[in-house]
């Protein structure tokens, strides 16, 4: 039987690379520290959690960069967000994919999208700015499942549904992610 994989989307931890907008706000040194740390916590309580087996998606592709934990690396490929996360989810059957940007987010939550799957073909996690923290899937998911949306908008959830018309869908509890320094 194939092990639920929980996939983290994250950028690798440089200076000036990661969370622009909110560094803009705050600075590139603090956007970096907050950056860092998120995904540490993040990473470190996703890998003790033996319910699931955690691997990170990373960009730029094969960048040569010390991670603040070790868990397996795949490289996110080319492509808008969409494309990288439809490849990456290709290759496993009950999948979930997760960014570094939500600070309540927890193992509890990957947990609960599993469990859930077991009556839902799709699993949402929303976000307050019209996006979402968590999609987990079956495989018994549509060919296209992130074609058509309109990233780092308001409209990424509802472009995102639109393709599982038809099919059971579950939303989880509403999270804040940090884009700003507002959102801090």
């Amino acid at each position: 039987m194939l092990r639920d994989t929980v996939i983290v989307f994250a950028r690798a931890p440089r200076l000036g690379t990661v969370k622009r907008r909110l560094a803009r706000d705050i600075g590139d040194r603090a956007a970096l520290r907050f950056y860092r740390a998120n995904l540490v916590r993040l990473l470190r309580a996703l890998k003790r959690d033996r319910r699931f087996r955690t691997v990170l998606a990373a960009t730029p592709d094969y960048v040569r960069v010390r991670w603040p934990i070790r868990v397996p690396i795949m490289a996110q490929g080319g492509g808008d967000l969409g494309h990288r996360m439809h490849r990456a989810c290709k290759r496993h059957g009950r999948v979930a994919i997760v960014g570094t940007d939500i600070p309540a987010l927890n193992a509890e939550d990957v947990a609960l999208a599993f469990r859930t799957l077991g009556r839902a073909q799709a699993v949402f996690g929303p976000s307050d700015d019209g996006g979402y923290w968590l999609v987990a899937l079956s495989p018994r998911r549509p060919a296209q499942p992130f074609a058509g949306v309109r990233w780092s908008t308001e409209h990424a959830l509802a472009d995102t549904l639109a393709n599982f018309a038809g099919r059971r869908v579950v939303l989880l509890r509403t999270l804040r992610d940090v884009d700003t320094g507002a959102d801090l």
